[in-house]
């Protein structure tokens, strides 16, 4: 059984409807692209996790008070078009966006990459990717809340 992990939550996948696991057996098709469409992707499973990030690090390289991110195994995961430009905002992790016009598409860890975390509003159909999490609240912007129930994490760790 595979475990995927990003900013330190793991996720096993099991059947559909379980809290945080999503059924990987089921046929899944999501595209998706920068602003100008010089770049293209596609994920070819259901995403493993979603949610939205509030560290200030998502917060600048995104210019909103969140990211809303959609995590997928990374063998189900490819580019159709251009490859993207790779920026390594941390020693451990890498964003990736368009040259042309800047979009930021994705993240994911530098060495040994599992799963890529998919930037959910550069999706064709962002609406197909329900939240199920909540991730660094203790940076969350005092203005800004959303109005759900998902779980609260200050950090990656464990819910508040």
């Amino acid at each position: 059984m595979a475990i995927f992990m990003s900013f330190g939550i793991s996720f096993v996948p099991s059947k559909a409807g379980t809290q945080g696991c999503i059924d990987m057996s089921s046929a899944a098709h999501f595209a998706g692209g920068c602003l100008c469409g010089h770049i293209r992707y596609e994920a070819t499973a259901q995403p493993v996790s979603a949610g939205y990030c509030h560290c200030r690090m998502c917060q600048r390289s995104s210019g909103a008070p969140a990211q809303v991110w959609a995590q997928f195994p990374i063998e189900f995961f490819r580019y159709t078009t251009a490859e993207p430009e790779v920026y390594k905002s941390s020693s451990w992790g890498e964003r990736r966006f368009c040259p042309q016009c800047g979009s930021q598409l994705e993240f994911r860890l530098q060495k040994d990459p599992a799963t890529v975390d998919l930037n959910v509003p550069t999706l064709d159909d962002p609406g197909a990717v329900q939240p199920s999490t909540h991730i660094w609240t203790k940076d969350q912007l005092p203005w800004f809340e959303t109005t759900d129930d998902l779980p609260r994490h200050s950090d990656e760790g464990e819910a508040d």
